[in-house]
């Protein structure tokens, strides 16, 4: 603003000064006009007693020959080392602090040459100029006092609700409330959308882990009153009655694994990413390994490089329950198509002998085993498909071309919790 200021007066000043040069060219065209036509070779407005000079308030000294005449005698001193110069020339000349603006006119009138000068009086052109600095200066400064101080509240009001989310923030780690909702600028939107995404992350796994725990509660108390009882009664251990407790022991322990498995899954929020390429290849030399037997068969096509906002172990658990089941169903082999979309799709099929149309509806269910000629407990499909929810993804089920079964699972690329929706909003 100062600087805009400062080259607004030196712009003034030579505006101004321009403007009284030309007003300057166009007199004294005019009065070599009336030289060359006048018989007088003293012209009248030269003379001291000028009436044009008091009139227009010009100062006038002709030079002819030797012969040099002026209307205010007072400045002939000052102006007479300036008849000797470039023509045309506009020049500044100062006497006893006044300022005189002067043009220098060279001419000739029946062959001999001659110096005219015409000066105006610069000192009120500049009182006038200064005063119209100063006040442009004064409102400039009125201005910026101003802008500053709306400036300063447009700050102030926009920084408000860091108080409120701060107070929020307070009330969250005393219990007091479950979310941050609050309406916010638009800078402060994805802070506040990042806040209640953690936080319904660890929400979820909290319930995740809580439900793990119930479930496992569940499941092994009726096998392991069976085992104490088993061990309390007094009769004695035989093949049988071995082979039963090994079995329940054994059930007992793949409960444990499944649950453990489901209480580590991270689920959303967790704001990390993962290489889908790299992890199912991973996947299928883990599988090939496991059944040797089986060949497992992936088509990547246009999504070699496809990246989801998913924890690692995620993923690997949610594609690793569907190849394990189709690897223990499948005959010969197992494929994995993948496309990517507005989503990423996986679809899985075994050559296995399948599911009954009317039997689909129950897989995933917690629990629920539609066959029992495979090891196995129920609970994978329906840790998949809790998994796949929690990602806000789809899972369908229906037979696959080659007779057996096709698992298709959809996934958003991005994910955007339903409190950062809300704040969006």
């Amino acid at each position: 603003m100062g600087l805009t200021w400062f080259m607004h007066g030196l712009l003034l000043r030579e505006t101004a000064r321009d403007f009284l040069g030309d007003r300057l060219r166009q007199e004294a065209e005019y009065r070599l006009a009336q030289l060359r036509q006048a018989a007088d070779p003293v012209p009248a407005p030269t003379l001291p007693s000028s009436l044009s000079a008091e009139v227009f308030h010009h100062l006038y000294v002709l030079k002819r020959g030797e012969i040099v005449t002026t209307s205010h005698p007072s400045w002939l001193s000052a102006l007479t080392p300036h008849l000797d110069g470039p023509d045309r020339s506009l020049l500044d000349v100062h006497l006893e602090g006044r300022h005189l603006l002067v043009l220098r006119r060279t001419f000739t009138v029946d062959g001999r040459p001659g110096v005219l000068l015409i000066g105006e009086s610069f000192d009120s052109v500049e009182e006038g100029l200064a005063a119209l600095h100063w006040w442009i200066g004064a409102i400039a400064g009125l201005v910026l006092l101003a802008l500053s101080l709306l400036n300063g509240l447009a700050v102030n009001a926009a920084l408000r609700p860091l108080d409120l989310l701060q107070r929020q923030l307070a009330e969250l780690r005393s219990g007091q409330r479950q979310r941050v909702r609050m309406k916010v600028p638009q800078e402060f939107r994805p802070l506040v959308s990042q806040l209640n995404r953690l936080m319904d992350s660890q929400e979820r796994r909290l319930v995740r882990s809580r439900n793990a725990v119930a479930d496992l509660s569940h499941a092994l108390k009726t096998p392991l009153t069976a085992v104490m009882q088993a061990l309390r009664s007094k009769r004695e251990l035989d093949k049988s009655r071995r082979e039963r407790l090994l079995e329940r022991l054994t059930l007992m322990q793949e409960l444990m694994e499944s649950h453990l498995r489901q209480a580590r899954l991270a689920g959303p929020g967790g704001g990390q990413h993962t290489r889908v390429k790299r992890e199912l290849d991973q996947l299928f030399d883990m599988f090939r390994s496991l059944y040797p037997d089986k060949r497992f068969v992936m088509a990547l096509g246009d999504a070699e490089d496809a990246c989801i906002e998913m924890e690692r172990q995620d993923f690997l658990e949610m594609i690793g329950i569907v190849l394990d089941n189709a690897g223990k169903w499948a005959n010969q082999s197992v494929w994995l198509a993948l496309t990517l979309g507005r989503c990423l799709e996986l679809k899985i099929q075994d050559d296995g002998p399948g599911v009954a149309a009317e039997l689909l509806p129950l897989l995933g269910r917690r629990g629920q085993r539609l066959d029992e000629g495979r090891p196995g407990n129920g609970i994978g499909l329906s840790i998949l498909l809790e998994l796949v929810e929690q990602y806000r993804g789809e899972v369908g089920f229906q037979p696959a071309p080659s007779g057996g079964l096709e698992v298709t699972i959809r996934l958003p690329l991005a994910l955007a919790s339903t409190s950062e929706r809300e704040a969006v909003r």
